[in-house]
């Protein structure tokens, strides 16, 4: 599924862009992307799209700049781990993301049946949220969202 969501943030600038979803689902085929892969890929946007709405519509703006803190529950813990729950208060202290954001993407990374959910997996939905919202991080930002936890064999070198 990881696999079609990244294919469709690097081919379709915007969501869009993309094609209806059945030439959509033809092309993904056509590409190599198994019909499985590709159901579960366009079902978890789905959702994501209804997702986003519900959040938009239950919560008045001036929440997106709430300066509380978050308490994660423990179920939330076990599917997200320490490292992707540092990661995503570094993007929220960075304003990468706002609180509601935040919250979209902890329902998304709930909903993917691997627990717990790596940190590649989390930073794609990172991608994903922002790219279903028409929002861009910048350069430095989206380095860090497409770095994988296998480039981190070799330290970074700070300049």
């Amino acid at each position: 599924m990881f696999d079609v969501l990244v294919y469709l943030y690097e081919t379709y600038y915007r969501p869009e862009a993309c094609p209806d979803p059945e030439a959509l689902i033809r092309k993904l085929s056509a590409v190599g992307f198994e019909e499985e892969e590709i159901s579960k890929a366009l079902g978890w946007l789905t959702d994501l799209a209804e997702t986003t709405s519900e959040f938009a519509e239950r919560y008045p703006q001036q929440t997106a700049f709430s300066f509380g803190m978050r308490i994660y529950a423990q179920q939330e813990m076990d599917v997200l781990g320490t490292e992707a729950v540092g990661f995503l208060q570094f993007l929220e202290s960075a304003k990468v993301i706002d609180s509601i954001q935040r919250e979209i993407i902890i329902e998304r990374a709930l909903a993917v049946s691997d627990a717990p959910v790596s940190l590649d997996k989390v930073k794609v939905i990172v991608l994903m949220v922002l790219w279903s919202q028409g929002k861009e991080p910048d350069a430095l930002i989206f380095d860090e969202l497409f770095s994988s936890e296998e480039d981190d064999s070799e330290p970074r070198l700070m300049h």
